[in-house]
């Protein structure tokens, strides 16, 4: 692993821009999903073009993989304001709301639009299986919500939303989803993420079985992904960035296994920047893992030493974002801006849907 020395102070947001033309943003998964294009960052300097079935050729016995098994739920729902009597304003209007993260077990963090038209108490009804009242204003303008629904007939506000919610897919993807399924890893378990880990949808159950059998542990921990680590960096010195919370959960199980493995030698690799930013908050300063369940905010720029991990699984990310900031914390800004400029020039696919790239 390559690491970076450029001084913390003379880092700004700017410095992190490359152009991409928009053809280039991937709208639409690949089929099947290991086709996606690979693009190598060995430690030699080297750059290798490959697909990603070809992992396996840099997957050694005795390494340990580590996914985020978060699963991404269907957080965008739509309703209307409600009078206070209970019914529908004359000409009601579209509410859009989008779950951001949940504090209670019905209670949410949540992001309105237009989120003026509803005041604290306001009240949303989403058809006739759901309504939810504002309970309060929060950071950004967010809000905190409680919503109400038949206890009978849903055991838990999961079930309401896989029937009314939608895939809360990023902006820059504009065609529609067929298939929800395709927004989540194969390896999805426990509700709570806004957005997918998206490293982990290059994988397949069947390719995930040929790496067990090389000798390589599957093992995961868990990072719900909320809208904070995709917000822009606003300010002009990347320092004065603050990242939002999100909650990261690694086991005892998780936590041995991976120590064990990397004292005996084998790498730890993080599959996608959620993996990667679990494991560094969970470490000591010996990079040995701590099983623990809170919350984090660490945001990963150059300057930063790794103890935790010994190479990276990711996607391509936006100009000037914080995620464009860790990989280049990884192995050098000079190097991934190159590489990502040679992967704009090879016509790679980029952001959710597009192609990836392993950092040894």
């Amino acid at each position: 692993m390559i690491k970076n020395t450029l001084p913390q102070t003379e880092l700004l947001t700017k410095d992190f821009y490359y152009d991409l033309p928009s053809e280039l943003i991937a709208q639409t998964p690949i089929e099947p999903r290991d086709h996606s294009r690979l693009l190598v960052l060995k430690k030699n300097g080297e750059n290798e073009h490959r697909h990603f079935y070809d992992i396996l050729d840099y997957l050694k016995e005795g390494d340990t993989l580590v996914i985020n098994d978060s699963r991404v739920i269907p957080a965008r729902i739509y309703g209307e304001k409600v009078r206070n009597e209970g019914n529908f304003v004359s000409a009601p209007s579209k509410i859009e709301t989008l779950l951001l993260k949940q504090r209670s077990q019905d209670e949410w963090e949540v992001l309105l639009r237009p989120a003026k038209k509803i005041k604290i108490g306001g009240k949303i009804r989403y058809g006739d299986i759901l309504e939810a009242t504002v309970l309060e204003t929060v950071e950004d303008g967010n809000r905190i919500v409680k919503f109400t629904y038949d206890k009978e007939k849903y055991s838990n506000i999961f079930e309401v939303l896989n029937i009314i919610g939608s895939m809360p897919l990023p902006p820059y993807i504009t065609k529609r989803l067929e298939d929800k399924e395709r927004y989540q890893t194969v390896y999805a378990r426990e509700n709570g993420s806004s957005a997918a880990p998206t490293a982990g949808l290059h994988f397949t159950k069947e390719l995930l079985e040929k790496i067990r059998q090389k000798g390589v542990m599957i093992v995961p921990v868990m990072l719900h992904v909320g809208l904070g680590t995709f917000r822009p960096v606003k300010a002009e010195k990347i320092t004065e960035h603050i990242m939002h919370a999100e909650y990261i959960s690694v086991s005892e199980e998780s936590a041995r296994i991976i120590n064990e493995r990397r004292k005996n030698g084998g790498r730890t690799i993080a599959v996608g920047t959620t993996s990667c930013r679990t494991l560094e908050s969970a470490s000591n300063e010996n990079g040995e893992i701590i099983p623990m369940s809170t919350q984090t905010g660490i945001f990963i720029y150059p300057g930063y030493k790794f103890k935790a991990i010994d190479a990276l699984i990711t996607n391509f990310h936006l100009p000037e974002s914080t995620l464009l900031m860790l990989v280049s914390a990884l192995c050098g800004k000079d190097r991934i801006m190159s590489a990502y400029a040679e992967a704009v020039r090879e016509r790679y696919r980029f952001f959710s849907f597009g192609d990836a790239m392993l950092i040894e």
